[in-house]
C-alpha cells in the first residue's frame, strides 16, 4: 500500500503528541467549497479518508490526493490503517468516476494512489494506465502524480505507467533498510530502490519517494537511505513523522524534533535533490503542485 498514515497517533503517558504536532482545524474559501462538493456527491479522497494534517493547505492550492482499486490491499504492512484482506472485483468504471471527480472538484494537481493488488496478474497496473487516460480526457490541464505500489518490480506494469507519462511517479521507501521488513513486510528495501531506479532510466519526468521516521530508525540510517535514493537517481524526496493509525499498528518510538528534520533538510539539499521537504507534518502529497516545476 502506498498511502501514509495521517490520523492522530494513539497516545500514552510517556509518549504525548508534541506542540509541534498538533494543527489547527482547515480554513480558507477554496476548502469550504472543495469540502462542500466532497461532501454532496460523497467523493472519494485520501485526503478526507486519512484526516490528513495539511488539507487545508493542499486544497487551497488546488490539490488533492484520490485512492483507487479499492479500499482493501493484499499486504499488511505495519504502519498502514487501509484494511488488509480479500480486495473486492476491479470496478471498470472506476477511471471515469475518478477522472469525474477531479474535474467537479476544479483540481488542478491531482495525486493517483492505490492499495496494493497483489491478487491481480497485472497488480492493477491497467487500471491505473486507464486512471491517467481518463483524467487526460476531462482535465487536460490538471497536472498529475501518480504514487504507485511496487508492482513486484515486473517491467511490464511499471512501463504501463511511464506510457501515460504522468508528471510525477511516485513509489515510497517509507523506512530505513533495517526496518523494511518489520514496516512493509511484504515489501523489499532493494526492489523498491530498483523500481525507481528503472522509472527514472526509462523516461520518467520525475520521480519521487518517501519515508516516515519516528519507527526506531538511527540518524545514519536515515542519512544512508537518502544516499541510496540520490544514487537511484530520484528527483523529490519527502520525509515526515509517522503517527500510529491504532493500538494494533506499530508504536511511535520517537517523536523526532524540528531540529533534526532541519538536519536532514541541510542533508537533502547538500545531496542536491530537486525538491527536499522534511518536517514532522510533511506527507507525500505536501506541496505536491511544487514537485512538478
Amino acid at each position: 500500500m502506498e498511502t501514509e498514515t495521517t490520523t492522530a497517533p494513539v497516545e500514552t503517558e510517556k509518549q504525548a503528541k508534541p506542540q509541534w504536532l498538533r494543527v489547527k482545524l482547515p480554513t480558507g474559501k477554496k476548502y469550504t467549497e472543495l469540502r462542500s462538493l466532497v461532501d454532496k456527491y460523497q467523493l472519494n479522497t485520501i485526503c478526507t479518508s486519512g484526516s490528513c494534517p495539511n488539507m487545508g493547505e493542499c486544497w487551497g492550492h488546488g490539490t488533492a490526493t484520490f485512492m483507487i482499486l479499492g479500499n482493501i490491499c493484499t499486504r499488511s504492512c505495519g504502519f498502514c490503517g487501509v484494511k488488509t484482506g480479500r480486495p473486492e472485483t476491479i470496478d471498470w468504471e472506476e477511471p471515469e468516476k475518478v477522472a469525474r471527480s477531479i474535474k467537479l472538484m476544479n483540481i488542478s494537481h491531482a495525486v493517483i494512489t492505490s492499495v496494493d493488488r497483489d491478487d491481480l496478474k497485472d497488480m492493477g497496473s491497467i487500471i491505473w494506465a486507464e486512471t491517467v487516460k481518463a483524467i487526460r480526457r476531462m482535465s487536460p490541464k490538471t497536472t498529475l502524480e501518480t504514487l504507485i505500489p511496487d508492482f513486484q518490480g515486473v517491467e511490464r506494469n511499471l512501463n504501463r505507467i511511464l506510457a501515460v507519462a504522468p508528471e510525477v511517479i511516485s513509489h515510497n521507501m517509507e523506512t530505513v533498510r533495517r526496518l523494511t521488513r518489520e514496516v512493509r513486510i511484504q515489501a523489499q528495501y532493494d526492489r523498491s530502490l530498483r523500481v525507481l531506479r528503472y522509472l527514472k532510466e526509462n523516461g520518467a519526468h520525475r520521480t519521487k519517494s518517501g519515508i516516515m521516521l519516528g519507527l526506531g530508525e538511527e540518524e545514519e540510517e536515515v542519512i544512508e537511505t537518502l544516499y541510496d535514493l540520490k544514487e537511484a537517481k530520484v528527483d523529490v524526496v519527502t520525509i515526515g513523522q509517522y503517527l500510529q493509525p491504532s493500538k494494533k499498528h506499530l508504536p511511535v518510538r520517537k517523536y523526532v524534533t524540528p531540529d533534526q528534520f532541519q538536519k536532514y533538510k541541510e542533508i537533502g539539499d547538500t545531496l542536491g535533490f530537486r525538491h527536499f521537504e522534511s518536517s514532522a507534518l510533511v506527507r507525500s502529497s505536501y506541496k505536491a503542485y511544487k514537485h512538478v516545476e
